[in-house]
């Protein structure tokens, strides 16, 4: 297979590694520190994780670990959306168990979750892993969303195990998926099973994350590639001066993606989900934010811009939301009813009943397209896929006709031509940056030296990573200590917390500070293509998220 030069180069790139991993492997010791508690509902949760709730925390430190060189069998899993790195974990977990005792051996599960539960693996050999050390994407052993919840799915896994002679398995993944690693710890240690558990933070979208987990891995390279899209649209848009581009990103629950890359571009206006919410902003409100700029800026003869939109923008909206949690509401109710109903036509009129007057206003006054994706688009639970709405288009429409009316009242007089973008995809299987090659190699390492040494119920935790890599600090966070109550699907479920777009938090503030000039002026920023060699101000630094939350 033909393979491109870059990608030769990158197969012979060497990770760093921070001090504590680094060295001889037999001196790598653990450091525990006090025991831990949940975020919150720290009685309930001690209730559901009996075995595994309370555990210290775990750092790196040199000394003497006689459990290093143990023999292994490990399992290894890539749950969940695709984020550039996943390939790295793996590598460094491969290369830390070989590190450890040439005879360990470390099992690939396939597609995901399902792996696991299926039995469905292929051992990973230093030839197979050398076809993917430094690469993008998760085409290695692939990915899947299976969530292991069942009893009958427990028990398949705990089999597996069995059949394998695993010691322990590990989870690559998100919130999500490492709540369900804390789930599987604590069930294999209720059955008096020895297979230990342990989670690696992945996700493009920055949500996981606290003051152990300083950063989600994929999430460097994710913001760093749309950042150069954006770029390279914006310099088209200063070049032809004639279209407003409004760029829907990646990041439904929470709005990091768009809040890095408005920081690395400085368009002309950036939402923010969580300031949308906290401040109530209406859809109206928000068309009124846009036209301001738009009109703003024709004064100055410039009928071109960038806005930046998180796509999950939608389900912040006061009203938006209310409608979209009665059509779920109304539509689970009457599912077969509904799928009966011949075309888009007959489906507004028989939910003209269905829905509030407030909501059937809204829903009536949306754009066509919009409505139908809000009816079609189901998620296996009934609800809207919110993912799939372009929520680029229906702004676009509601502007224009917005300035229609001004224009008819002379109260504007420019140009407006509009383009709509989703980048998302485009991100997370990416070739990862060098940050993110590093980070997750350390990621892996980090989980073999958890499991040499012992231990489950634990997330391989890197930090101070603003620094260079040989000062990062490697170690592990038990997984209980970042869990809440939520309710999901009518009950109260152990789950990781998502860490939101904070307000008050360095990186807010800095694009608050500056977006009114953004949003007249022409101020926009190229960041340009991802670096791999070069000087390390150019090829290593984090993002700019990160240098304002940990800056000294």
């Amino acid at each position: 297979m033909e393979i491109s030069a870059l990608q030769k180069l990158r197969y012979t790139y060497k990770p760093k590694l921070p001090a504590g991993l680094s060295g001889e492997i037999t001196e790598v010791a653990l450091e525990l520190g006090a025991p831990t508690e949940s975020i919150s509902d720290q009685g309930e949760l001690r209730e559901l994780f009996k075995h595994t709730y309370g555990k210290p925390l775990v750092a790196f430190v040199r000394g003497k670990n006689d459990k290093i060189q143990k023999k292994l069998t490990v399992g290894v899993i890539l749950s969940g959306g695709q984020a550039p790195g996943g390939h790295n974990v793996i590598a460094g977990l491969f290369d830390g168990l070989k590190k450890g005792n040439p005879d360990s051996k470390l099992y690939g599960f396939l597609g995901g979750p399902g792996g696991l539960t299926d039995n469905k693996v292929r051992e990973i050999t230093g030839d197979f892993m050398d076809q993917y050390r430094n690469t993008g994407g998760f085409d290695m052993i692939g990915s899947g969303r299976t969530k292991i919840e069942t009893p009958e799915q427990f028990a398949a896994a705990l089999e597996t195990a069995k059949k394998l002679n695993l010691d322990a398995v590990v989870i690559i993944g998100g919130d999500d998926s490492n709540t369900n690693a804390a789930l599987l710890a604590e069930y294999f240690l209720a059955q008096g099973s020895a297979v230990q558990v342990i989670g690696c933070p992945k996700t493009i979208d920055g949500d996981l994350k606290n003051q152990y987990i300083e950063a989600s891995f994929g999430f460097d390279t994710a913001v760093k590639t749309f950042s150069e899209l954006i770029g390279n649209i914006a310099r088209d848009a200063n070049s032809a001066k004639k279209y407003w581009h409004f760029i829907r990103l990646m990041g439904r629950s929470a709005s990091h993606i768009a809040l890095e890359c408005g920081l690395q571009t400085q368009p002309n206006i950036c939402l923010i989900s969580e300031e949308v919410e906290a401040n109530n902003l209406s859809l109206g409100q928000i068309v009124d934010q846009i036209c301001a700029s738009i009109i703003k800026r024709a004064e100055n003869k410039e009928n071109f811009g960038v806005i930046l939109i998180p796509e999950g923008v939608v389900e912040f909206i006061p009203e938006m939301k209310k409608l979209i949690a009665e059509l779920n509401d109304v539509m689970a109710l009457n599912a077969e009813i509904f799928a009966g109903l011949g075309n888009f036509e007959a489906q507004i009129d028989w939910l003209g009943g269905k829905l509030s007057p407030e909501s059937g206003t809204l829903f009536q006054s949306l754009p066509e397209e919009i409505a139908k994706q809000l009816l079609m688009d189901r998620d296996p639970h009934g609800n809207v896929q919110v993912s799939r709405i372009e929520t680029e288009k229906l702004l676009i429409s509601m502007v224009e006709k917005k300035l229609s009316q001004l224009k008819k009242a002379k109260a504007y007089g420019g140009k407006f031509s509009a383009l709509g973008h989703f980048f998302g995809y485009e991100g997370r299987c990416a070739f990862p940056s060098n940050f993110d090659a590093d980070y997750c190699y350390s990621l892996g390492f980090s989980a073999f030296v958890l499991i040499a040494s012992g231990l489950t119920g634990y997330l391989a935790s890197v930090r101070n990573l603003t620094a260079p890599a040989d000062k990062w600090i490697a170690g592990g966070v038990p997984l209980t200590m970042m869990m809440n109550l939520e309710r999901r699907h009518g009950s109260q479920k152990p789950v990781i917390k998502k860490a939101l777009v904070a307000l008050e938090g360095a990186p807010f503030k800095t694009l608050a500070a500056f977006r009114d000039t953004w949003a007249v002026k022409t101020s926009f920023v190229f960041p340009g293509a991802i670096q791999y060699y070069g000087p390390p101000e150019v090829c290593d630094q984090p993002t700019r998220t990160l240098r304002l939350e940990y800056r000294p």
